[in-house]
């Protein structure tokens, strides 16, 4: 068997295996435990709602199992907030000073030429002048921040401390 490791952005609630039963108004069975102790997990980044006052797929998890794959998202590591800009969330450390300082991961881009006729986007003056003007835009991928200034700084890098810290935050 191959190995997998997953990342997911999940809500919880802790609540008993009955309570959750209860929740869903289920009949627990008989062969189950009501007083196991646990979490309604709702996935935010996958499946079909099925719950009306869910907008994610919900589950209960037993909480050994909840523990072992879930961390609290007020404190990630910065592995781990890399893993959540991938899936478009903005992220901060809780230490920095700024105000409304985040970063993210801006997503590589493809632009056809500035000579390039009839299309709405393409590469503007300013860059055709650094590649030329019959050349497309390749952009990869990076990390740009957000200063407490309001503006975007491109190509942001991680200090030591930012990369060995576990203060990392998702940014509402």
């Amino acid at each position: 068997m191959e190995r997998h490791i997953g990342v997911k952005l999940v809500k919880s609630t802790k609540m008993t295996r009955k309570e959750y039963n209860d929740y869903r108004g289920w009949e627990l069975p008989s062969d189950e435990n009501g007083e196991d102790e646990g979490s309604l997990v709702e996935y935010l980044d996958g499946g079909q709602a099925n719950h009306p006052d869910h907008k994610g797929y919900i589950s209960w998890s037993p909480e050994g199992v909840f523990e072992k794959a879930y961390r609290p998202v007020d404190g990630m590591s910065f592995g781990l907030a890399i893993e959540v800009m991938k899936k478009g969330f903005k992220v901060a450390r809780e230490g920095w000073n700024g105000k409304n300082m985040f970063i993210v991961l801006m997503s590589s881009l493809y632009l056809p030429p500035y000579s390039t006729q009839g299309t709405e986007r393409k590469v503007n003056d300013r860059t055709a002048q650094w590649i030329g003007e019959d050349a497309p835009l390749d952009s990869q991928a990076y990390i740009a921040m957000f200063t407490a200034k309001g503006q975007w700084q491109p190509g942001w890098l991680a200090s030591q401390a930012d990369m060995l810290s576990d203060d990392w935050q998702i940014v509402e």
